[in-house]
């Protein structure tokens, strides 16, 4: 049974609707953090983040692992923390959907046919003041 999504604040949800970037971070076979760059999706009716990326990234690899991940978005002094289990998605109605998703915060994402969702389903929040 999913968990039910942690709350985000009006002006949460408006920031991570806002079109920005943010740093993903899993971890390596050696406990050490492995940060990328990464454009991101976040769903509050269900609280999962989603991200397009290919199959045999080490991002995917890490997740597969390791099952947590964390996303974080900065803008100045405002910043938002998603984190919590995550899964790699790898069915064609999911990968649509997370792309529909993309194009609309970001932009249509490149052909990639061996692309998959990393998908964290949040559990914990940390932010800046100006976000709770």
């Amino acid at each position: 049974m999913p968990t039910p999504p942690v709350p985000l604040s009006a002006a949460a949800l408006e920031f991570v609707t806002e079109r920005h970037h943010g740093t993903l971070t899993t971890l390596r076979p050696n406990g050490t953090p492995h940060v990328v760059a990464v454009a991101f999706t976040y769903e509050a009716e269900t609280g999962l983040v989603r991200i397009i990326t290919d199959g045999a990234s080490q991002k995917v690899r890490n997740v597969r692992r390791n099952g947590y991940a964390a996303v974080c978005q900065v803008d100045g002094a405002r910043w938002l923390t998603l984190e919590g289990p995550a899964a790699i998605i790898d069915t064609a109605p999911e990968i649509r959907d997370a792309e529909e998703r993309f194009t609309v915060r970001f932009r249509p994402p490149r052909i990639n046919p061996t692309r998959v969702v990393l998908q964290i389903d949040v559990s914990r929040l940390l932010g800046s003041a100006s976000l709770k």
